[in-house]
């Protein structure tokens, strides 16, 4: 198997609101084990995510809720991008992710000649979407 690398994001206390959000953005298979999965969860909420992972079309994203005392980080402190050739799916995936949020830079065309825009979904996450244009696609 080769090596991926999976974008891993923690949330305060919403990660499965945040993960159920994704999965209505990229479908797939989403697998949530709480605190409470585990036996004792000493000061962690029951219910909270101690780990979830999403798989949809090759993409995995994973995510949990900030044990009580693990220090917690901004949201804002991960960007994850996406990037391809589908200019369908990959504008349908920023529609679904700037609803809510807040757009950096509008998904239009660069001077590098792709499709390019930023933004920030409801959960303060940044994303980088990236649609190659006709020549990039072509080669």
């Amino acid at each position: 198997m080769a090596t991926t690398l999976n974008p891993y994001i923690q949330f305060k206390d919403n990660a499965r609101e945040a993960l159920e959000f994704y999965q209505g953005v990229f479908g797939g298979d989403l697998t949530i084990s709480t605190f409470g999965d585990f036996g004792d969860p000493g000061e962690a909420d029951p219910n909270g995510v101690m780990h979830g992972q999403l798989e949809a079309g090759g993409m995995t994203l994973m995510a949990s809720d900030t044990p009580p005392g693990m220090p917690g980080s901004d949201g804002a402190r991960i960007s994850i991008s996406l990037s391809g050739d589908d200019a369908d799916e990959l504008r349908g995936f920023w529609d679904k992710l700037a609803d809510g949020g807040q757009v950096q830079v509008p998904l239009e065309k660069q001077m590098w000649g792709d499709e390019f825009g930023m933004c920030s979904d409801r959960f303060g996450i940044g994303w980088m979407v990236n649609i190659a244009g006709e020549q990039a696609a072509s080669e």
